[in-house]
């Protein structure tokens, strides 16, 4: 069953938090959680199954701060598909027999939208449609915008995911 076909009929549980996670399974203070991706990818499919495990249906990657202006194009593209994979990968490993799903899990970039900032719409737009492109491509069920404290800057994210991607949206 896709993700649309499940929200019609069936009420969607989702995973909560990571980071504090990440953190009581060591994450030192300054070390960014999505390059754990790459270093430490049991770490992110035991919290992401022990979700499952629990009745989740769906999983937010570890991807909330992934985005061009953090990370080179390759290392951005690196994070992103291991984080998908990771994902996935504790989805069949669960024990549990819901219907599971894995979500690209976008926040914010950073930086704050003009006037207030020193970032266009149109660069933030840009931003998010690379991480959105990625996140489709590496085999993402949805894509979940959160924790966006500009409403101007989750609009840049909305648009990107409208016009880069068909995955379903939502917005937290």
């Amino acid at each position: 069953m896709n993700f649309r076909e499940f929200l019609k009929n069936n009420i969607l549980i989702s995973d909560g938090g990571m980071g504090s996670l990440l953190q009581k399974s060591g994450l030192p203070l300054g070390v960014l959680p999505e390059r754990w991706n790459l270093e430490k990818p049991e770490v992110i499919r035991e919290i992401h199954k022990a979700y499952f495990d629990a009745g989740s249906n769906m999983v937010s990657t570890n991807t909330f701060g992934a985005n061009p202006l953090k990370f080179s194009d390759d290392e951005l593209k690196d994070i992103i598909f291991a984080a998908v994979k990771i994902a996935q990968d504790a989805k069949k490993e669960s024990i549990s027999d819901k219907e599971k799903f894995v979500a690209l899990d976008i926040g914010p970039l950073g930086h704050m939208l003009k006037p207030y900032g020193d970032l266009d719409f149109e660069d933030a737009v840009n931003a998010f449609k690379k991480i959105v492109s990625l996140g489709q491509e590496a085999g993402a069920d949805a894509v979940i915008i959160e924790t966006m404290n500009d409403a101007y800057e989750t609009k840049a994210a909305v648009v990107a995911a409208k016009e880069a991607c068909k995955l379903p949206l939502i917005v937290s």
